[in-house]
């Protein structure tokens, strides 16, 4: 899986309708309205946002709803003025509904946050529309949540810098809009749509997974493209180029759409770790184009990986170093050894006929043979960088169906620029 994630967002919008003008049409004149009744005008009609005070994840629990202007439900529903309060809002829907993301959020949120408030701003009226018009509400959502946010601070203890908008989808929208209404400077706000970019609701759950799994930090790594990525260029964390995902994640300055990836597991916790392979690959003879299958098996002081695969993603550069990105499920620990093998006939079709064609392209007198002396690695994770030697010397070459042994290169064979130390992060 392929993911981008350019980190915290704030949008930025400059308009309002001037006191005393006329209540404009569409969803925006009947919030405004709603906000303008008086206390004692009974209101039939559902409000067009609400904000439900979750007491409980279970989503049978209906919670307590927050009225703006009215103190009672405040202490009824337990509202904590000095702790942490999360608003989650969510985004376009087609049933009308929560969907089920958002009660495990919640629920995470609760289990991180004990005393905090957890806020749903539900605004499924506006939100299920056409995408177009669910798009315009946004902006009208978004100043009901300044509303709200205003109204609270006008309460002792409490402190819009404890306040974190958490925005889903055009939720996002929402809270970037709120941010820049409000008085006064949020805490914290995160648009998860633009936080990480892979399939539906999967930003969601690596939110999730980074509240229940703390001490599992998944991590990302800023990449121009997903080839430099998948080819392990961009295991980098100079300059901010790598942070830590979801809640946890630092606050960086970085470039406006500069995009962040990272490798994951398929369920929580989500975290791998990542690994950066060089390899310079020598070919004594004209071997034409050469597509080998690559595979290695890492060994560490807690764990060996499975056989990975070393991915090509353009074409293998003989006599030239060539980069390769694998990643782990399990922390290895420090590395001991590798094993580099080089699969022989492979079985899947797609697979034969590459066989075929680098065979076809080679010519017919040489031998399929390369010779690698050592493969450079280097821990995203961790930053560190260690060189592995052959084990002998004297056997370098590997065809198919082989495999060659490489240790910890002896300190002669480190390179200067290999022996940077490790980098923590927290």
């Amino acid at each position: 899986m392929r993911n981008s994630v350019p980190l915290l967002c704030l949008w930025s919008v400059h308009c309002c309708f001037a006191a005393g003008s006329p209540t404009p049409p569409g969803p925006e004149g009947r919030l405004q309205d709603e906000l303008r009744t008086p206390r004692n005008v009974q209101i039939v009609a559902k409000p067009l946002v609400r904000f439900n005070l979750r007491t409980s994840g279970d989503s049978e629990h209906e919670g307590c709803y927050l009225s703006l202007g009215h103190n009672q439900p405040l202490e009824d529903c337990g509202f904590n003025m000095t702790a942490k309060t999360f608003f989650i809002i969510h985004g376009w829907t087609m049933s009308g509904m929560f969907e089920n993301w958002l009660y495990k959020l919640v629920s995470a949120l609760q289990m991180r946050e004990k005393e905090a408030n957890v806020v749903v701003v539900d605004w499924l009226p506006l939100a299920h529309q056409l995408y177009t018009d669910a798009v315009n509400n946004t902006r009208v959502v978004g100043h009901s949540v300044a509303r709200m946010l205003d109204w609270l601070q006008e309460k002792d203890d409490f402190s819009l810098g404890n306040v974190h908008l958490i925005g889903y989808s055009l939720g996002a929208h929402v809270a970037g809009y709120a941010g820049n209404f409000v008085k006064g400077t949020v805490g914290r706000i995160t648009a998860i749509t633009e936080v990480v970019k892979c399939e539906h609701e999967r930003a969601v759950h690596l939110f999730v997974d980074s509240l229940v799994n703390q001490d599992k930090p998944s991590f990302a790594f800023q990449c121009t493209d997903s080839n430099r990525f998948k080819k392990g260029i961009c295991l980098s964390c100079r300059k901010n180029r790598c942070n830590s995902i979801g809640y946890n994640a630092k606050k960086t300055r970085s470039k406006r759409n500069s995009k962040m990836y990272l490798k994951t597991r398929a369920g929580m916790p989500f975290r791998v770790y990542h690994y950066q392979m060089k390899i310079h690959i020598f070919s004594y003879k004209n071997m034409g184009d050469i597509e080998p299958n690559f595979y290695v098996t890492l060994y560490g002081t807690n764990a060996d990986s499975q056989i990975l695969p070393l991915e090509i993603v353009e074409q293998i550069g003989l006599n030239a170093t060539n980069t390769f990105l694998v990643y782990t499920e399990e922390d290895l620990g420090d590395l001991l050894k590798i094993k580099l093998t080089w699969e022989g006939a492979a079985q899947s079709w797609y697979n034969l006929w590459k066989e075929l064609r680098s065979y076809l392209s080679q010519p017919r007198s040489s031998e399929r043979q390369l010779n690698i002396r050592r493969i450079r690695v280097k821990s995203g994770e961790t930053q560190r960088r260690l060189t592995f030697c052959v084990e002998d010397l004297d056997h370098t070459s590997i065809s198919p169906g082989q495999e060659l042994w490489f240790h910890k290169c002896r300190d002669g064979w480190r390179m200067k620029n290999e022996t940077s130390p490790t980098v923590e992060l927290s």
